[in-house]
């Protein structure tokens, strides 16, 4: 057996988020529209001391809006037992095991899971019962879209609350709480760099701000280049499996649509330095030329800008991409060709496989040609050719302008 040392320190290191979560919702940060007077959390609270009923709930937010703050906050205001999982690394049957041992005649525990999108759609139907006969508040908190990440029958049995990133003057007001407390200071250019790159996370405000601090030894007050050194870089919030990531790729295609074409660029910044796959977004370009772009050299462009990214590859082709992304923005729009399309495909799916003029059909064998297949075909004819019960029927037109 190899040497093991033990060291003993009674001295408990407790992160500064830890140490400064809000108990109350009157020392809350941010989320107004839920804990503020006439929010539907503080509402919840005041009917539940009245009525003894509080719902199950799912906190939709990113992270470090104070979604596990809340869950604990709340269960403190209603003196409940507090049990809290993620579901990153926890089984159902922990979460089982929680509700079975508690006392019949005890009010319900609050359950507060974590990531409740982690769960699959199995481990997420074990929860109904429980919720159901009264035995468990679940609070679930997301990061992710609930329509898509939580199953319908859990959806229609909590009540879905959205938070929001913090705003700079809520993080403006949560650092000067941390200053206070950990007797040091930022100067304005600190504390506004420190604020942009936190991207309306709390949790890393304050882990940067405590880092920052301990690297600064004795100084006592920060400038840019101690967070700098703390952060080495900015937060970007882009799960490329995730609901930002649909937010932003869906942002840039519906400004390059509207010819915006600073937000366009700006959009496909935030992609670029997240590391998204410029192939990825190479092909949106190539997508999005055929159905908005009113020329057809469009199309060129997009081919040419994805063979460049597919042949170069970052950080040169983030180049041929904002280049590309210039082009198809000021374009002239016009979505005729894919209307017209989807119109004819509507009516494939609606009428099925529709008996194909006689005149036009292929006639290869003499047997074809004697039953009528290709009988009075004119190359340029001026006759409608679609089948006969869609005669007259038009489905690419230009839209006056």
């Amino acid at each position: 057996m190899g040497f093991v040392w033990y060291y003993n320190d009674s001295m408990q290191q407790i992160p500064l988020p830890e140490k400064l979560r809000p108990q109350t919702l009157s020392e809350f940060v941010g989320q107004e529209k839920l804990v503020g007077e006439g929010g539907i959390v503080r509402k919840l609270l005041l009917n539940a001391n009245k009525t003894s009923y509080f719902p199950s709930l799912i906190f939709w937010g990113p992270p470090g809006c104070g979604k596990t703050t809340l869950a604990r906050i709340i269960a403190k205001d209603l003196r409940k037992n507090f049990f809290e999982f993620s579901a990153v690394n926890t089984k159902i049957k922990d979460i089982e095991k929680v509700i079975n041992e508690q006392d019949e005649n005890v009010s319900a525990p609050i359950v507060f899971l974590d990531e409740i999108h982690r769960f699959n759609k199995a481990q997420q139907d074990k929860l109904l019962p429980h919720i159901e006969k009264g035995r468990v508040i679940l609070i679930g908190a997301t990061t992710e879209n609930p329509s898509f990440e939580v199953i319908g029958p859990l959806l229609s049995r909590t009540r879905v609350l959205v938070l929001t990133q913090h705003s700079e003057k809520e993080l403006v007001k949560i650092l000067a709480k941390a200053q206070r407390s950990e007797k040091i200071k930022l100067d304005a250019k600190a504390l506004q760099f420190l604020i942009e790159s936190s991207n309306g996370d709390a949790r890393v405000t304050l882990n940067v701000l405590e880092i920052a601090k301990n690297l600064a030894g004795k100084k006592k007050i920060l400038k840019v280049k101690d967070i700098e050194e703390a952060l080495q870089r900015k937060q970007l919030s882009f799960d490329k499996q995730g609901d930002e990531f649909y937010n932003t790729i869906s942002s840039y295609l519906k400004s390059m649509r509207a010819s915006n074409v600073d937000s366009a660029l700006y959009y496909l910044a935030r992609m670029v330095a997240a590391g998204q796959d410029p192939l990825y977004i190479a092909r949106r370009m190539v997508v999005f030329a055929s159905e908005d772009v009113a020329s057809p050299t469009a199309l060129v462009v997009a081919n040419a800008v994805f063979q460049a990214c597919n042949t170069i590859g970052y950080p040169e082709c983030q180049e041929n991409l904002a280049a590309g992304t210039v082009y198809l923005a000021t374009a002239k729009k016009d979505r005729s060709t894919y209307e017209a399309y989807m119109r004819a495909l509507d009516d494939v799916k609606k009428f099925g496989n529709l008996p194909i003029p006689l005149n036009i059909r292929n006639a290869p064998t003499k047997l074809m040609k004697e039953i009528g297949y290709g009988k009075g075909y004119e190359k340029y004819t001026k006759e409608d050719l679609l089948p006969d019960k869609l005669k007259g029927k038009k489905y690419y037109y230009i839209k006056k302008q």
